[in-house]
């Protein structure tokens, strides 16, 4: 049997940096149409700006924020064949900062009917079941437990959504946390229950969150994801507090591109590290999606690095950011490469 129907993860996630200039510029390299952008300025203590296509091109959300979506002409302008196009403004294109973007293809447009699928609300968005990662767009009514439509053709393992018109927090369902469980994207708070109403999620539908009912109007934005063997995993692991830096090996059956971390038991900070700013292990600069610091990069001695292995991640951090002692971790984490390829092939780990 394959082990992977994705042998290049690049064609459906890839990070890519550059330079800013302060005035216009194309961002190419991504090798796709991305349908998800994420940018940060490293240099800077600047915003995340989150854009997407269904919403479209100036549009950007915070994840650091409880703040509304908005509106910069000068932001990012344009989702491009191989990439996307930025203005002036500094938090996109900064003169002379460096910024990293991470980019998700979401495939074709998607619309679902309210009562179609399962589905109790209308929605619109876009798809790439391909790589089990779909955008959807949403309007709350005045009714709670309400049904919206992934198009994932599986269970989501991991739901991300932000009220767009009001100052509300991020919730972040990860299956592993059982049903109705969330994180908070924004902060570094333990997990909370009691988000995603009483409708279990299903392959075809997912739960609006509790506080939909008295939301009525307003419009919400939702990424999900379901693993691909071999492309993307979402799980947890109890950490070690190993004061040799010996933390635990997380198997995802791929070297990774990105990872994202949170602490479910702890408070402690999101972090995010990926491939294109470091190249080669120790794994070592961060950033917070909880938080809008510069990037931070770390020595071997502090301790809050990572290696990216051929099939998995390794911790290498005795801190409880990372592994405290019995606390336990969500992850994210989206493939470099299979560790074996669609024709049951090893692949050589880049």
């Amino acid at each position: 049997m394959a082990y992977t129907t994705i042998n290049k993860g690049s064609n459906h996630f890839n990070t890519v940096l550059y330079t800013g200039n302060g005035s216009t510029q194309s961002i190419t390299g991504v090798g796709f149409q991305p349908d998800w952008v994420w940018l940060k300025d490293r240099d800077n203590a600047n915003q995340h700006r989150l854009s997407d296509n269904p919403r479209g091109a100036t549009k950007y959300i915070v994840s650091s924020e409880t703040s509304v979506e908005a509106t910069e002409a000068a932001g990012l302008t344009a989702f491009d064949s191989d990439g996307f196009s930025l203005g002036s403004n500094s938090d996109f294109n900064g003169n002379t900062a460096k910024f990293v973007s991470w980019n998700w293809k979401g495939g074709t447009a998607f619309s679902n009917s309210a009562g179609s699928n399962g589905a109790d609300l209308a929605c619109t968005g876009r798809v790439n079941t391909t790589a089990g990662f779909s955008v959807i767009k949403a309007t709350s009514d005045s009714a709670a437990n309400k049904t919206i439509a992934h198009g994932l053709g599986a269970v989501p393992d991991v739901i991300w959504a932000k009220n767009l018109g009001q100052t509300y927090n991020w919730d972040c369902y990860f299956k592993v946390l059982g049903y109705n469980a969330s994180l908070i994207l924004n902060a570094t708070n333990t997990t909370r229950t009691g988000a995603w109403g009483s409708n279990a999620f299903t392959t075809t539908t997912f739960n609006t969150q509790n506080n939909y009912s008295s939301n009525n109007g307003y419009e919400y934005i939702y990424y999900c994801f379901t693993s691909i063997k071999g492309y993307s995993r979402f799980g947890k692991y109890e950490g070690n507090a190993d004061s040799g830096r010996n933390g635990p090996f997380i198997y995802t059956g791929f070297k990774p591109a990105m990872v994202i971390i949170k602490g479910s038991d702890i408070a402690e900070n999101w972090w995010i590290y990926d491939n294109k700013r470091n190249v080669s292990n120790l794994v070592t600069r961060g950033l917070y999606p909880s938080a809008n610091n510069a990037e931070v990069n770390y020595s071997a001695a502090d301790a809050m690095n990572l290696d990216f292995l051929s099939n998995g991640f390794k911790i290498k951090s005795y801190d409880g950011a990372l592994n405290g002692s019995n606390k336990h971790y969500v992850y994210m984490a989206f493939a470099a490469n299979p560790f074996v390829s669609s024709a049951g092939v090893p692949t050589t780990a880049h």
